[in-house]
């Protein structure tokens, strides 16, 4: 479902989704996962949604999930939304929860920008 690129010290987790689509069917296996990532000690999160074409509210919630089991402690970043899935965060206003760039070298020297 989605590839990871484990950081050197001092870098971002990249999280590339594989997916068209990211729905309740496979939302809470993606949420689970990047938990999983977290309680592993993955602080600093870039999620690549560049080859979803579709999402739904479900998939939004597992990531808001992500933000909120981050806490204060780290940060997730989104790149690469697609037109259909920059207007579902643009219409639920999350586009205003989590920073959004082009791609995923935006996104990751942002978050290097950062620390």
């Amino acid at each position: 479902m989605f590839r990871i690129t484990r950081p050197a010290a001092g870098r971002s987790c990249e999280i590339r989704l594989r997916t068209g689509r990211l729905t309740a069917t496979n939302a809470t296996a993606f949420r689970d996962q990047v938990y999983d990532l977290i309680d592993q000690g993955e602080d600093r999160l870039v999620v690549d949604l560049a080859a979803v074409d579709f999402i739904d509210s479900t998939a939004i919630s597992a990531l808001v999930g992500v933000l909120k089991r981050l806490g204060m402690r780290g940060e997730i970043v989104l790149c690469g939304l697609s037109g259909s899935v920059a207007g579902m965060f643009r219409i639920t206003r999350m586009d205003k929860v989590f920073p959004v760039f082009a791609d995923c070298a935006a996104a990751s020297a942002a978050l290097r920008g950062r620390s």
